[in-house]
């Protein structure tokens, strides 16, 4: 997905609008810099002193002076370096804290299309890689950028003060600097821009094959993934490369430009008569100059990399949310869920999905989706779920149009048991209760015994307070379903959607789940997706689909009467099951 490009301008004010509610720390922060960049030309007129008046022996120079303007100097720049250094990490970790809140809340909200348009590598990197990156160039700019404008500033004046014509000679630099950090900047911010997206394509490898380290072995997957993993390596390397060679060529051709001022300086003093000190004076700044120019040459690299990150945050904080302009909360639904010539066409698909559907589901009744792959069960549920819109008809929950419900309402009335568990490295109790405010242990605990995960909790080290692991980890596949349906218990919500919720149990736990499925479903509207026939047969409504359309729907034994498509497919999969015994 095609990143849009922000100004400069627009990317530095939305920057400053997250750091203004600390500007109280950040401005103790510039005054600490203040301070550090002061003692800069203070130490060259000590010196000044000190060999003028000093290793001259004048009377009335006391030797003790120079250990106490050294170390007043020098306890002076440590406490404004400790102060500049932590006030500005107060400001910059909460800086950070609230730019990835902003990301997250974000990804939070985004519609279901944006998660299979965009992998989930290139998401986590933006939420913690960018954000990163970002935060980096603020840190930049703000302390390299303006601590160091700061000495030269300092710097100048002083060197002004002593002698305007030479400093004027020495300040050559300056433009000459300014001129190769302009031709560099774009390049720069290309190449950084190029970075960014290989560094989410890596992320997105390693985010790979940590998930999928099963099927990589099993399959003999690790070469493969190694070539991956490498070639976005090297991509990384050669951008690496480039930037760095863009950028580092600056320091050579500032410190040549800077020796050739300082020779002329050199020759010009001698030949102007200054003191010892003064001079002394005058080349130890000259010198001192050196590094807090070269050190604002080198920011633009940091500067560059965190504008092109800039950019893929700021276009995730942008990026529009689930579409909800529904008014109405409803308090509990009946279930009447009913759908009119309902149409939908996924994004950049040709075909329909749904076609023309229209169906009418009274309240408490189960009804059961079968056919093919491809027939549009699933993008059905989606649009039950609102997952997606439709792109014409309509759908209405208890005579009340979607459009009109507010999302967070319309989501309280569903509970969902998916053949693609997923539960949160988070303690089984959470899971369980997921989304609930507070926790009723004996809803939590009839849950449990509903689900037929009571031998289960047992087994556990610490019971319900147990930590799964990532993605439920430390169950079986059939645990972690039954963890579902637990869930979906628990929420005790009036419209139910099972997508193949006993696919992983086997025959025994089936059962004893089956059983308290239809316990659940009793007086609940019920949507399941089911390819075993057997699960189906009691549905109060069996609907046939194909093609984005239904094709057939009536009871089981009506259907079985009727001879058509179901018949065919309950033929067919009692002759497999047949076979098999």
């Amino acid at each position: 997905m095609r990143k849009k490009k922000l100004d400069n301008r627009i990317i530095i004010k939305r920057l400053w609008a997250i750091v203004k509610p600390y500007r109280s720390r950040a401005y103790l922060a510039l005054l600490a810099m203040a301070l550090t960049a002061a003692t800069q030309p203070l130490l060259g007129k000590a010196l000044e002193l000190l060999m003028d008046e000093g290793f001259r022996g004048q009377p009335g120079f006391s030797l003790w002076w120079i250990p106490g303007v050294l170390v007043s100097l020098f306890v002076l720049r440590g406490i404004g370096t400790f102060a500049t250094a932590y006030y500005n990490n107060w400001v910059l970790s909460r800086v950070t804290n609230d730019l990835r809140a902003q990301v997250f809340e974000r990804v939070l909200r985004l519609p279901v299309a944006r998660f299979q348009q965009e992998s989930t590598g290139k998401i986590i990197n933006t939420v913690v890689g960018d954000v990163r990156q970002v935060v980096d160039m603020i840190n930049s700019v703000f302390l390299s950028f303006v601590r160091d404008t700061l000495v030269v500033i300092g710097l100048l004046a002083s060197l002004l003060w002593l002698n305007w014509w030479l400093t004027l000679i020495a300040i050559v630099v300056v433009p000459l600097t300014a001129v190769i950090v302009r031709t560099t900047s774009k390049r720069l911010r290309h190449l950084n821009r190029e970075n960014t997206r290989v560094t989410q394509e890596m992320t997105q490898v390693v985010e790979e094959a940590a998930r999928g380290h099963q099927v990589i072995r099993v399959f003999s997957g690790e070469a493969h993934e190694s070539r991956r993993f490498f070639q976005r390596s090297e991509a990384m390397r050669g951008f690496s490369q480039r930037m760095t060679v863009a950028f580092a060529a600056t320091t050579p051709v500032t410190q040549i430009a800077t020796s050739l001022a300082l020779s002329l300086v050199v020759v010009l003093a001698l030949q102007a008569g200054m003191t010892t000190g003064q001079f002394t004076n005058f080349v130890t700044l000259m010198l001192m100059l050196l590094t807090p120019l070269k050190a604002l040459a080198e920011v633009n690299g940091p500067m560059q990399r965190g504008i092109a990150a800039a950019e893929v945050v700021f276009g995730m904080i942008d990026a529009p949310v689930e579409h909800d302009p529904g008014t109405r909360t409803l308090e509990r639904a009946r279930g009447h869920v009913r759908f009119e010539n309902v149409s939908f066409r996924y994004p950049n698909a040709h075909a329909l999905a749904l076609d023309k559907v229209s169906l009418d589901v009274k309240p408490g009744k189960t009804i059961a989706l079968v056919g093919m792959s491809g027939g549009g069960k699933s993008t059905f549920v989606n649009l039950v779920t609102r997952f997606y819109e439709p792109e014409s008809g309509r759908i209405l929950l208890d005579g009340v149009p979607y459009q009109d419900i507010r999302l967070q309402s319309l989501r309280a009335q569903l509970a969902l048991v998916s053949q693609n568990v997923v539960l949160f490295d988070d303690t089984l109790r959470a899971n369980i209760a997921y989304g609930a405010a507070h926790i009723d242990e004996a809803r939590l605990q009839a849950a449990v015994r509903a689900a037929h995960l009571s031998d289960v909790v047992e087994r556990l080290p610490e019971g319900l307070d147990t930590m799964l692991g990532e993605n439920g980890m430390r169950l079986s596949g059939g645990q972690r379903q039954r963890v579902a349906i637990a869930r979906a218990i628990y929420k005790d919500a009036p419209i139910l959607i099972l997508d193949e919720a006993t696919s992983a149990l086997d025959n025994e736990s089936e059962r004893a789940v089956q059983a308290a499925l239809d316990t659940l479903m009793a007086g609940r509207t019920t949507f399941v997706i089911a390819h075993r026939l057997s699960t189906i047969e009691r549905a109060d409504l069996i609907v046939v689909m194909e093609h984005g359309r239904i094709v057939e729907q009536g009871t089981h034994d009506e259907l079985l009467a009727l001879g058509g498509m179901y018949a065919n497919l309950y033929r067919l999969q009692f002759a497999t099951l047949a076979e098999e015994t």
